[in-house]
């Protein structure tokens, strides 16, 4: 159904034209929109209208049209005068109001499809039929982008990223859920991921700027049928659970930059307890106290350089050399040898997924 707003601004310009008064009623009688004070002195005359036979009727003054959406009365277009140009200004309004319900539908099919396209609810033959009634190229390089907004339903954060995509008839603006505004990109064949992490960083900045909303903003990989919109979206929404586990305080996520933390994300929980067990035995590296912990993440920083880390922590070189052998005497690795230091950031990373497994029990 067509918005007020949408029909109370078609009556306005076309007043402004025409100069002649328009009031669009409900089949019940009842005014949606107008462009003069009307009240409920038009009801039993629009209801007689409804059940004629006749699409247009001068009564009282008045002229009095219908607006079908195939087939179906939707609204009655009422017209002050009785005058031959008066029921000119009476076609075209409803002649306009005509083409609306077209456009709109149009856009909800559209939103339609690309929701259950997104969530992976069609049928391959349905995807290609649908998409060709709806004149949607079904083979051209695209990218899903899925901004996640700090609070719900954040409807200024949607209409600031309906802005930024306004004159860009292939790109689609639409959600699945309360907390994502997702983008499905079409891309110019010189595009690719330097120009999508551009995109994604003006989002970023126009949100914050604009709609004073905080976001993080993740992206799928590029794909080249419209039958894989579902993939790139799997991939944009796994982008933003792996940073919130592994990488928190990034605001632009790829999916292709996600490193070692989407290997961990896709092992099974049963794996990751073997792992942890057998690295750390009956400790818990939650047990670490907080100095060790600092030690230990800002030598993984500086690249396992022992010289670095000690003067940006502000301590002896010999200092950190003690903390780094009891850490040692406590796990048997030794985070100086390198291929020590990869199994015990791998280790910490795993560690982190099962927290975030346990946090997020349903």
């Amino acid at each position: 159904m067509i918005s007020t707003q949408i029909l109370q601004s078609t009556i306005d310009g076309l007043k402004s034209i025409t100069r002649a008064d328009i009031c669009i009623l409900d089949t019940d009688g009842k005014p949606i929109a107008a462009t003069f004070e009307i009240g409920n002195e038009y009801e039993s005359s629009v209801l007689s209208f409804v059940e004629s036979a006749a699409d247009s009727q001068l009564l009282s003054g008045y002229q009095f049209f219908k607006v079908y959406d195939e087939h179906q009365l939707t609204y009655i277009v009422l017209i002050k005068g009785d005058r031959d140009d008066t029921y000119l200004v009476g076609k075209l309004a409803a002649f306009q109001i005509s083409g609306l319900i077209v456009a709109y539908k149009e856009r909800y099919d559209k939103d339609n499809f690309i929701k259950n396209l997104l969530l992976d609810n069609l049928l391959l033959v349905d995807i290609y039929n649908r998409a060709k009634k709806l004149h949607i190229e079904p083979q051209a390089r695209r990218v899903v982008i899925v901004v996640e907004t700090k609070v719900e339903k954040d409807t200024s954060a949607l209409e600031t990223i309906r802005g930024i995509f306004a004159g860009r008839a292939h790109d689609f603006i639409t959600a699945v859920d309360e907390k994502s505004i997702i983008i499905v990109k079409q891309l110019k064949s010189n595009e690719g991921y330097d120009q999508i992490d551009q995109t994604a960083n003006v989002v970023l900045d126009m949100l914050n700027t604009e709609a004073m909303s905080k976001a993080v903003v993740s992206y799928g990989t590029i794909i080249n049928d419209i039958k894989d919109v579902s993939r790139s979206y799997k991939e944009a929404k796994m982008a933003l659970d792996v940073t919130n586990i592994f990488y928190s305080g990034k605001n632009v996520i790829a999916y292709n930059k996600l490193g070692i933390g989407r290997l961990i994300y896709q092992l099974p929980p049963s794996l990751c307890k073997m792992y942890i067990t057998e690295i750390f035995g009956e400790q818990s590296p939650e047990d670490f106290d907080e100095e060790t912990l600092t030690t230990i993440n800002k030598f993984f920083e500086n690249n396992l350089n022992v010289s670095e880390t000690s003067r940006q922590l502000y301590i002896h070189r010999n200092t950190l050399v003690y903390r780094l052998d009891k850490l040692q005497k406590q796990t048997n690795l030794d985070l100086r040898v390198f291929d020590d230091a990869i199994t015990f950031k791998i280790a910490m990373m795993v560690v982190k997924y099962m927290k975030y497994l346990e946090d997020h029990k349903f």
